[in-house]
């Protein structure tokens, strides 16, 4: 929420959108949702040329579960954000599993 919260209202929109898309639609194109690796997704904004990602993954098959969110500034994903984003599903599936 404090990524989300921290982003102009044209990005707000955007994301609020592509999450609409990501609900709704059956087979989402990469552009808006895609697989990265282990049961991570990046949710993909793009707004006045800036691009934002908020990694993600499903709970119980449905629900989409989202995590953690950054300003992407080079053509890679930044493996750290990756590997924060499988600490934290870890986390969580652990929690919920109490």
């Amino acid at each position: 929420m404090d990524f989300f919260q921290g982003q102009t209202e044209a990005v707000k929109l955007k994301f609020n959108w592509t999450l609409g898309v990501i609900a709704t639609i059956e087979r989402v194109p990469d552009k808006f949702f895609k697989h990265l690796d282990d049961g991570i997704y990046e949710v993909r904004v793009e707004v006045g040329g800036n691009i934002f990602r908020v990694f993600s993954f499903f709970d119980e098959g449905q629900l989409v579960v989202l995590i953690n969110g950054f300003q992407k500034k080079t053509q890679k994903t930044p493996k750290k954000e990756i590997v924060l984003a499988k600490k934290i599903k870890k986390e969580y599936l652990d929690e919920k599993a109490k």
